[in-house]
């Protein structure tokens, strides 16, 4: 699909192989999983969630991504990043984004995974919608919170509603 976008599980393995380098003595995995916490979870009747799915616009998501990578690698020149997000049906448990940096010290490793995950946060033009356990659909906004349209009763978006009765 492209380098750092993919709908295929991601391979954990791969991306060590891919950031491992004999001056890198630091490597830092950073792995985020779709879950069915307490806040997903019994919320006033709210079913838990069961998978998420991401879409994207994916050429404008692979270049925001590229920028993000090549930002992190010029804050921390000995470093080597390598980064999946998956698109598509992610499942409760399953990894959605896998970051990989390696650095020739630890905190260099530590330091730059956790920039380009807060960035990756902040910038990716990436949706989310969570499949409930009940079959029902919600958008989230980057943090999970629903957002539900006001005067809607339930958390479709206008375009996710009927156009005629």
């Amino acid at each position: 699909m492209s380098e750092y976008l993919s709908r295929e599980p991601i391979s954990v393995d791969a991306l060590i192989a891919q950031a491992a380098a004999p001056d890198c003595g630091g490597t830092c995995l950073f792995l985020g999983t779709v879950r069915n916490g307490p806040e997903e979870a019994g919320v006033a009747g709210v079913a838990g969630v069961a998978a998420i799915e991401y879409t994207a616009y994916d050429d404008m998501a692979e270049a925001e991504l590229q920028r993000i990578v090549a930002d992190a690698r010029e804050r921390w020149p000995g470093a080597r990043i390598a980064l999946r997000h998956r698109l598509g049906h992610v499942a409760v448990g399953e990894p959605s984004i896998a970051i990989v940096a390696a650095a020739p010290h630890r905190a260099q490793a530590f330091e730059a995974c956790r920039y380009v995950i807060e960035e990756v946060k902040r910038r990716l033009p990436v949706w989310k919608k969570e499949i409930r356990l009940d079959g029902s659909e919600v958008w989230v906004d980057p943090s999970g919170r629903p957002t539900v349209p006001t005067g809607l009763p339930d958390a479709r978006r206008p375009s996710d509603m009927p156009t005629h009765a």
